[in-house]
């Protein structure tokens, strides 16, 4: 093994500036770790805890150490818990004992790495009943310990709130946990690092504190002794105080009544005097109560009738009469150059955007407290009055009822359009065309009873567009968008659509927009292309010559991408977006035009177009290949048989895409486009599904792919089966087993979370759609035969989904569906199964009643089908 000193001197020369001596360190380093895993962790954690050695070796032992118990991906980080749980006892127990040692280094930063390195070990162990005296031995003498341990022990507390679930420590530990954190936050801690690390702590073990919120007196302690720390004279533990406000507001909303006059009052406080770090956290409160109020009157519509876990207190409606002037008053905090900078975040910009979730929550009720405002600012000389007027307006736009907005939105839009002409400041500008894009997305479409947009006004809102377009780049990008939001308003609005007289000029401006110099500033080039694909999506048959006459030249520039010379890495990333929005517009073109009576003229370009979209995949860059995979699915449908041509060379990407697991969106795109192909191609795919077969069936038992793709997978099982019908018979012994056990998974899936329920909807539709195309594939063949073995599993598959009653719509009709197929494909022979089912009677008359007339439609006809079964 590797002296003691070998270890030190390897850890510094893998800090080396000489790239030699660092490679070689480091090769070192993986070499000691694969040949003697247990040593090689001890001499780190002995590393980390011995206060002779260098800071820097000790950081980069702690790091390493912490990187060999957690990793991002989740089979990586399965396999490194393993092998941590696979370690003899001895070398855990003097890891351990290395670890909580380094709490007490006079360093601090060896310290904190030592409390996140604890952490990890604690997340794996805890759960598994071990080291459970950990949380003991951290505790037990914490008053009597100098400040700088205290400190290093309340940090640990915290990273390890947030590494392990609240249902492996106990309610009696939970409490000693929070009692320690509460009383190292309090003003009586003379130390101020001991209290932030306390605060901090907190904020990790709030999801801790259920039962303490529950109980009267503990949570006002808490809530006291947080109210207090933003009153601290640090600015440090003001703003980690404020985050455990935010925090409260959306975890423990229903319990903060009695608290919300102070809090209001130490919110306006720091709102208004406070470092810009606290002030951001005390707006964030109320945006954090906003959504928690717009999330409870979006589920239950308002109307509290018994289903309602919480109440709506109306904490922001009370609120308004004080909370909309202090939030206007941010609006007139702007910094000079706020927006050059991308992803900038200021007072000015958080109190719009929470004055935007207020109109949210509060509707109607904001519009009489923000009007004077604007009234009283719009035509001041000072640009900073005019910009937070125009702000003000375009924040408060969603929400209230349009009959409300309506007549103060006519008499805005002269004065906006004036605005963007003339107005001397970039920033009123730059406001004005967002508020204007505000307008179009909220108050403008089919569904608006009284339009903004007339036959008066069209000409003009257009002409001050396109001008505005040639304006500085983050002018020019807000007025892309908002002629983005004004062609999605008329999409469906029949054949006459008030932008068909300047479509040409519209697109035109477009392209020369995506051409400035300049365009790569401000996402503009993205902006003007996602405005061109909106303007050609919401296009209507009128214009499709003009259409036609873009596919030339996007596929040009589209070559040109290809064409380009060595680039450095950022100008390649540039490139590569810009190769993903010119495809994304091509299949927006290929949608619009490769039907009936353009296709034959569109489908002359369709070979140079598919040779374009193969040498993207070329590139390498994910966002381009996800893009040219759908344009070349939207191609497949409309090429239809036709597309067999293009298969031999694009059978290749196909595998590619499929076994891309690091890049998943672009595996789950690729499972979506085979659907396509297997449409435009039925049995000409033939010759390819073995292939495709095989790779999907090795994806589906991987255990790298993330879940999501999963479902698609499956559906795509039922898109080969329907393509090539009773050929599909070769699969049969490898796929029924594959949908058997998801099915099985999937019935003891249900009700964790919302997020598990969402997962797991999906996944049972992605399964009947499987059953669906393969019994459909199968029907009139003299192989159906093969199938009826399957029939009880999938008859109980359709009852137990339909006891456990959390299925959404979608999932209700594709499996009604399976129902119909099931008795239409198999007949007599599984009449006396389905007769016994639950799904046959009490499912089928659910659906059978439905309000949705797809699934009353579906039930129809499974009812028709399973009446004939039974009646031969």
């Amino acid at each position: 093994t590797l002296v003691a000193m070998e270890v030190t001197q390897l850890l510094l020369n893998a800090q080396s500036i000489d790239g030699t001596v660092r490679k070689h360190a480091e090769e070192n380093l993986k070499l000691f770790q694969s040949q003697n895993l247990a040593g090689f962790l001890l001499s780190l954690a002995g590393e980390l805890a011995n206060d002779e050695k260098p800071v820097d070796s000790r950081k980069l032992a702690g790091l390493v150490l912490k990187n060999a118990l957690d990793a991002k991906e989740q089979h990586r980080k399965y396999e490194l818990v393993q092998r941590w749980l696979s370690l003899d006892m001895a070398t855990k127990t003097q890891i351990r004992a290395f670890l909580l040692k380094t709490l007490s280094s006079p360093v601090p930063d060896v310290r904190s790495t030592a409390s996140q390195v604890i952490a990890k070990v604690a997340g794996i162990e805890l759960p598994q009943n071990q080291w459970p005296e950990l949380v003991g031995s951290l505790l037990s003498n914490i008053h009597q310990l100098p400040a700088h341990v205290k400190q290093a022990t309340l940090e640990t507390l915290g990273y390890l709130c947030e590494e392990v679930s609240p249902d492996v420590v106990e309610q009696e530990h939970v409490n000693k946990i929070l009692t320690a954190v509460v009383q190292g936050m309090n003003a009586a801690e003379g130390n101020n690092d001991v209290r932030l690390a306390a605060t901090r702590a907190l904020y990790m073990a709030l999801g801790f504190a259920q039962a303490n919120f529950n109980n009267d007196m503990e949570r006002d302690y808490i809530m006291r002794v947080v109210c207090e720390a933003t009153l601290s004279p640090e600015v440090k533990i003001r703003q980690a105080a404020f985050e455990c406000l935010v925090s409260i507001a959306s975890t423990y909303y229903e319990k903060l009544a009695h608290y919300m006059q102070d809090i209001f009052n130490i919110t306006a406080k720091a709102v208004r005097e406070d470092d810009e770090s606290v002030a951001l956290q005390a707006i964030e409160f109320w945006s954090s109560i906003c959504d928690e109020e717009i999330d409870i009157l979006e589920e239950y519509g308002g109307e509290f009738t018994g289903d309602s876990d919480v109440p709506c207190f109306y904490f922001t409606k009370q609120a308004l009469p004080a909370l909309v002037p202090l939030l206007l008053e941010t609006l007139l905090k702007q910094e000079e150059d706020q927006d050059l900078d991308e992803g900038a975040w200021n007072i000015a910009m958080a109190g719009g955007t929470c004055l935007g979730l207020v109109a949210r929550a509060v509707g109607d009720d904001i519009v009489p407290h923000v009007m004077p405002f604007i009234e009283e600012k719009i035509s001041k000389p000072d640009w900073r009055e005019r910009e937070a007027a125009t702000y003000a307006f375009g924040s408060i736009l969603e929400g209230p009822s349009p009959d409300k907005l309506m007549t103060i939105v006519n008499a805005a839009l002269t004065f906006m359009l004036n605005a963007l002409t003339k107005d001397p400041s970039n920033h009123v500008k730059d406001t004005t065309a967002w508020t204007l894009g505000r307008i179009f997305e909220f108050l403008h479409g089919s569904t608006i009873e009284t339009p903004i947009i007339t036959q008066a006004n069209c000409q003009q809102i257009i002409t001050v567009l396109i001008q505005t377009m040639k304006d500085a780049p983050n002018v020019a990008e807000k007025a892309c968008g908002a002629l983005y939001f004004l062609a999605q308003g008329y999409e469906d609005i029949g054949p006459n659509s008030p932008l068909t007289p300047f479509f040409q000029e519209i697109i035109q401006s477009l392209l020369a927009v995506a051409h400035r110099e300049d365009a790569t500033e401000s996402r503009l080039r993205t902006a003007a292309y996602e405005a061109l694909n909106e303007v050609v999506r919401c296009s209507t048959d009128e214009t499709s010559a003009m259409v036609l006459q873009l596919v030339p030249v996007i596929m040009l520039e589209l070559h040109n991408t290809l064409e380009g010379e060595k680039l450095s890495s950022d100008e390649r990333e540039k490139q590569n977006e810009l190769q993903g929005l010119l495809c994304g517009c091509l299949q927006v073109i290929i949608q619009k035009l490769g039907s009936e009576p353009t296709k034959y003229v569109f489908m002359q370009h369709a070979d140079q177009m598919m040779g374009l979209f193969l040498r993207v995949f070329g590139c390498r860059s994910a966002t381009a290949h996800e893009e040219a995979m759908l344009a070349i699915g939207a191609l497949a449908y409309a090429a239809g048989p036709d597309f067999a041509k293009y298969m031999p060379e694009f059978y290749k990407y196909l595998e590619m895409g499929l076994q891309n697991f690091e890049e998943y969106q672009v595996c789950a795109v690729t499972v979506g486009v085979i659907g396509d192909i297997c449409r435009a191609l039925e049995d000409k795919i033939l010759p390819y599904c073995d292939g495709i077969m095989t790779q999907l069936l090795k994806d589906l038992s991987s255990n790298q792919l993330h879940r999501s793709v999963k479902p698609p997978i499956f559906s795509c099982f039922g898109d080969i089966a329907l393509a090539i019908g009773e050929n599909f018979e070769k699969y049969i012994n490898y796929s029924m087993p594959m949908l058997q056990s998801a099915a099985e998974l999937s019935a003891h899936a249900s009700g964790a979370d919302d997020e598990m329920t969402e997962y797991t909807n999906s996944l049972r539709n992605g399964i009947l759609e499987a059953y669906s195309g393969i019994f459909q594939g199968f029907k009139n063949s003299p192989k159906t035969q093969l199938l009826i073995p399957y029939a009880p599993h999938i008859l109980q598959f359709l009852d137990s989904i339909y006891m456990e009653k959390d299925m959404d719509e979608v999932v209700m009709k594709t499996a009604i569906g399976v129902l119909g197929d099931l008795a239409d494909t198999l007949g007599s022979h599984v009449g006396g199964l389905i007769q016994q089912s639950v799904s046959s009677k009490e499912f089928l008359n659910e659906c059978l009643s439905s309000d949705d007339h797809t699934i009353k439609e579906a039930a129809e006809w499974a009812k028709h089908a399973i009446t004939r079964a039974i009646s031969v």
